[in-house]
């Protein structure tokens, strides 16, 4: 993600949550130099930025399957969770840390930022709503979260796409996941299990840490698998609930 890891000084821009084309030219070049198949895995805000680039390539010869994990597939609806008191926590570290990145970028190209409104901040929503939504052209949070949300692009999604979601997940409502293409969408499996929070998938049994070896498995059986079974008869639909 841009400017994420102290890389503002690399680019003018910020990231977005739905900013696929950084990710799209690297994969390109991988696929240029004849390294594949290419699988691609998200986490978090990353797993929304993977079923995107899935739903916006549909039918592709650059990947062969995707993963998302803890994936906000609603940005507005997730927004609206992670700003509640019970997420009062976790929001005040993302809004400091959104709001310090301004600061930061304001420094380097003072033609392109302002920290002068950051005081008028107060959640996540009203961040999007003065700064993403105007700096990357959607006016406003309420466009931006509409048009960049993952949700938008499952029905497109023409590659096997396995998406893994803790059903207490704090940030994310497990309602989101009812959206229809996971049940008409072949090339959707859904992974849900009961508990894992955000990114904290843990066993009382072996392994452990479990999500590792379930997302290597999974991408290992289609490294050989044709590139489009799903849509030639060579796959069957699979919503997933584990019992972990």
């Amino acid at each position: 993600m841009r400017t994420c890891g102290g890389t503002e000084t690399l680019s003018d821009t910020m990231y977005h949550s739905g900013l696929t084309s950084d990710t799209l030219h690297i994969i390109e070049q991988i696929v240029a130099r004849d390294i594949g198949p290419v699988f691609l895995v998200g986490f978090s805000l990353g797993g929304n930025v993977t079923l995107k680039l899935a739903g916006e390539l549909g039918e592709t010869n650059l990947l062969r399957a995707v993963c998302a994990v803890s994936t906000p597939i609603d940005l507005a609806a997730c927004v609206r969770t992670l700003d509640k008191t019970s997420n009062r926590l976790y929001s005040r570290r993302f809004l400091k840390r959104l709001k310090d990145r301004i600061r930061r970028k304001a420094a380097l190209s003072p033609a392109l930022y302002s920290a002068t409104e950051l005081n008028m901040v107060r959640d996540i929503w009203g961040f999007d709503d003065r700064y993403t939504g105007p700096l990357f052209g959607f006016g406003n949070a309420e466009t931006y979260y509409r048009t960049q949300s993952a949700q938008q692009f499952l029905d497109r999604i023409r590659i096997p796409a396995l998406v893994i979601q803790a059903k207490d997940d704090p940030m994310i409502p497990f309602e989101v996941f009812e959206h229809p293409a996971f049940r008409n969408n072949p090339a959707l499996e859904l992974l849900a299990v009961p508990h894992g929070g955000h990114l904290g998938f843990l066993s009382r049994r072996r392994p452990r840490f479990w999500l590792d070896e379930i997302v290597v498995n999974w991408i290992e059986r289609r490294v050989n698998s044709p590139l489009r079974s799903y849509f030639e008869g060579g796959g069957t639909k699979q919503n997933l609930v584990s019992s972990r």
